[in-house]
């Protein structure tokens, strides 16, 4: 009877809609929540325990008429159609590769506070003017405050203070040029963002965190949700859900590699992060600032990645912590970029991400930042900044 009521178990995930997890989309799925009725990946699965769901596993435990009967009625499509009716279009659904708070979070609004079946449940978020305290990283990395954060969709700024009573911000961003990462292994604090936006035509990376798994992903949902309105403002005819393609996005590759300097100068150890068509090095993960800046363009315009090194050899001092054999160079039309990883399948990854970005189109958005990161006296690709 056992096994029997086991494969009729499996014989459900075969329909449509049950062939993935009903929370992220990951395939084959060998758990399911008999709460929800809904099946769901092991990932899932061990957030749904959390909020009391009833969760069992398609393989190893046993299952009776009742629990079976529950989720032939539901299933995935029909929980879906229940608790993702008014799901914005500016939200990010998490996917099998997502950080576990935007996992976590997304069960919990969908099951628990039903946020996603009522519009009025989304204040949090979709709100004119958001206020509220998050932990902010110092410039020296060691300490943390917390700091009085503003987003404001009339003005288009996201801004902070250091005195929660001050009225004067300590800086402020144009939400158009902001970008948000859940960065958590980079802080070491499991509820982190990384949020970058320009000042003085650099990149300023802004690192916070927060105590609840609410709090930062409320933050970053209403970053989202204020870009996404005023491009629904701005474009009128433009399809909803199109315009919320790029509100954010993750960074393409983030990493230690060595480069070498414009004038055949040592390799320098450096942590690089590609974050669309800029690429960013620094000295350590968590700088405020870049060292540099790297525009990349498209194909067309000269741009290109390619295996090996301008010129080979050792150069400096430090050249033994370098291998040669895991060399690469960007090419852009003003100079070379030439670099190393550690090992030949970090070479392999950081060619294959330039080339996907080298070959993929121009966007209005891509001229502004091309326009912001290079200097107006020259049309060079690449900004030097010292600090």
């Amino acid at each position: 009877m056992a096994e029997t009521h086991k494969s009729r178990v499996a014989a459900l995930t075969q329909e449509d809609g049950n062939e993935v997890c009903a929370d992220c989309g990951m395939a084959n799925p060998e758990w399911a929540s008999v709460s929800f009725g809904v099946f769901l990946c092991q990932r899932c699965a061990g957030v749904h325990r959390g909020i009391q769901s009833r969760v069992k596993s398609l393989v190893y435990d046993n299952w009776d008429d009742d629990s079976i009967q529950i989720m032939q009625a539901v299933g995935n499509k029909r929980a879906k159609e229940k608790y993702e009716v008014c799901v914005p279009v500016y939200y990010k659904r998490p996917n099998s590769e997502s950080v576990d708070v935007m996992r976590k979070e997304w069960i919990e609004a969908k099951y628990e506070r039903l946020e996603f079946t009522d519009p009025d449940k989304q204040e949090a978020y979709n709100c004119q003017i958001k206020t509220g305290m998050l932990w902010k990283l110092g410039r020296d990395r060691k300490q943390s405050a917390l700091r009085k954060f503003v987003l404001n969709r009339a003005t288009n700024k996201l801004v902070y203070y250091v005195n929660e009573d001050n009225g004067k911000p300590k800086a402020e961003a144009d939400l158009d040029f902001v970008n948000a990462v859940f960065v958590p292994e980079k802080i070491g604090k499991i509820y982190a963002l990384q949020i970058t936006y320009f000042r003085s035509g650099s990149t300023r990376n802004l690192y916070v965190y927060s105590d609840e798994s609410k709090d930062i992903v409320d933050w970053f949902t209403a970053i989202r949700a204020a870009k996404w309105e005023r491009r629904r403002i701005a474009f009128p005819d433009r399809d909803l859900t199109q315009l919320a393609e790029d509100l954010t996005k993750d960074f393409l590759m983030e990493g230690w590699l060595y480069k070498m300097g414009p004038k055949s100068e040592p390799f320098r150890k450096r942590w690089f992060t590609l974050d669309r068509r800029k690429m960013m090095y620094l000295e350590e993960p968590l700088n405020a600032f870049a060292k540099g800046e790297v525009f990349i363009g498209h194909r067309d315009a000269g741009y290109s990645v390619s295996m090996g090194q301008a010129q080979e050899g050792d150069r400096g001092s430090n050249s033994q912590n370098t291998n040669c054999c895991f060399g690469f160079t960007l090419h852009t039309p003003e100079r070379d970029f030439v670099m190393r990883a550690d090992t030949q399948d970090d070479m392999e990854k950081w060619i294959l991400a330039l080339q996907k970005v080298v070959e993929l189109p121009l966007t209005t958005q891509d001229s502004k930042l091309a326009a912001l990161l290079v200097p107006k006296k020259a049309s060079n690709s690449f900004r030097l900044i010292k600090r």
